[in-house]
């Protein structure tokens, strides 16, 4: 499953039925926007994310009725659940009371000592993992003014203060999560960090934006991070369906060869030669690949003029014509098809692929 990338090594963490740390894969998170207490409307959200890829969920706890979903929404999903707390510590017990896999909590927006001690205590006897978060936009003044502003120095010193804390009150089953929306201080907070601790890191650029912003920063900055080895579990935080950020993490993990598996559709840019409707086939090729388990490159070429040369680094490929179009298979042309049945003759050579 990776490849030559070398990690940095980190403790095993279990969460419900998966691992992350140690030799284990990176694993794809993402968070749901229904009201958790919409139990059915939640459940729904998980399985269509857990059928895309997603692998860890992670779910809003806002109210005590939130809290006391989770056992319900927890028999409907087969993926680890994470609830995730702001400011009120009896939520955080609440949600691990009713099945959380994983919490996510700031200690420093919980509270006092003997509320952390509370939360910590039950996590202990049931075996909860702790993610810490911090987040580059709610740094304690004294760092800010440590450090004369926001920084990756100051992040990486809130964060480990608050693991320490945790340390001390008796507890060390902890995942990390630093994220800024600045994407060279997060990378450069994550590079500090590693060095720094054996704990696993959950990576993402926070508020990253829409889909087209958030897309560009978080394929940058977690590039920047994981070709160093730095990470065990990701998330694309997008303003856009949970999906596209499933759809997006697969495709970072691909391609910096950390995971290998499903199809890469790879399709060049339109010009003046361009004689079919080049932007709708290849999102139409890239949907109708989703549910095919294999593990190729196919092309969509957008002329039959460069369409077979281009294509030659591809496992099969198609290219338009007038009316027309080729099927390319390891850039040799393999036969010529009516264009209104370019989909559909390449959905029939990849469910009979065979070398």
């Amino acid at each position: 499953m990776e490849n030559q990338i070398a990690r940095k090594y980190t403790k095993e963490v279990r969460i419900g039925n998966r691992w992350i740390g140690g030799e284990h894969p990176i694993l794809i998170q993402s968070m749901t926007n229904t009201h958790t207490e919409d139990i059915r409307g939640t459940i729904a959200q998980i399985q269509q994310l857990t059928a895309a890829g997603c692998e860890i969920i992670r779910c809003a706890v806002p109210t005590m009725e939130a809290a006391r979903a989770l056992e319900e929404i927890k028999k409907g999903i087969t993926i680890p659940l994470v609830a995730d707390i702001h400011f009120d510590y009896r939520l955080a017990i609440a949600a691990m009371e009713h099945g959380a896999d994983k919490i996510r909590i700031n200690p420093g927006n919980i509270g006092a000592k003997e509320r952390i001690q509370a939360v910590i205590d039950v996590a202990k006897e049931r075996r909860i993992p702790i993610r810490v978060g911090v987040n580059s936009g709610s740094l304690e003044k004294e760092l800010v003014e440590k450090y004369n502003g926001v920084t990756a120095e100051g992040i990486v010193e809130s964060a480990l203060n608050k693991v320490h804390m945790i340390e001390e009150l008796g507890y060390d089953n902890l995942v990390i999560s630093i994220k800024s929306s600045d994407v060279l201080m997060c990378v450069r907070a994550h590079e500090l960090i590693a060095d720094q601790t054996d704990y696993p890191l959950h990576v993402g650029i926070t508020e990253s934006g829409t889909i087209t912003s958030g897309n560009i920063k978080s394929a940058i900055g977690l590039g920047m991070i994981l070709s160093q080895g730095i990470g065990d579990t990701i998330r694309v935080s997008l303003t856009g369906d949970p999906l596209e950020e499933i759809k997006s993490a697969k495709i970072i993990l691909r391609t910096l060869g950390i995971r290998k598996g499903g199809i890469e559709v790879v399709s060049c840019p339109t010009c003046g030669r361009t004689q079919i409707d080049l932007i709708g086939l290849a999102n139409q090729v890239e949907n109708m690949v989703r549910d095919i388990p294999l593990n190729l490159k196919v092309a969509v070429m957008g002329c039959v003029v460069n369409g077979p040369g281009e294509a030659k680094e591809a496992d099969i490929g198609i290219a338009g014509g007038i009316g027309e179009g080729l099927i390319i298979k390891h850039g040799e042309i393999y036969k010529k098809v009516k264009e209104d049945q370019l989909l559909s003759e390449l959905r029939n050579e990849l469910l009979h692929w065979s070398e």
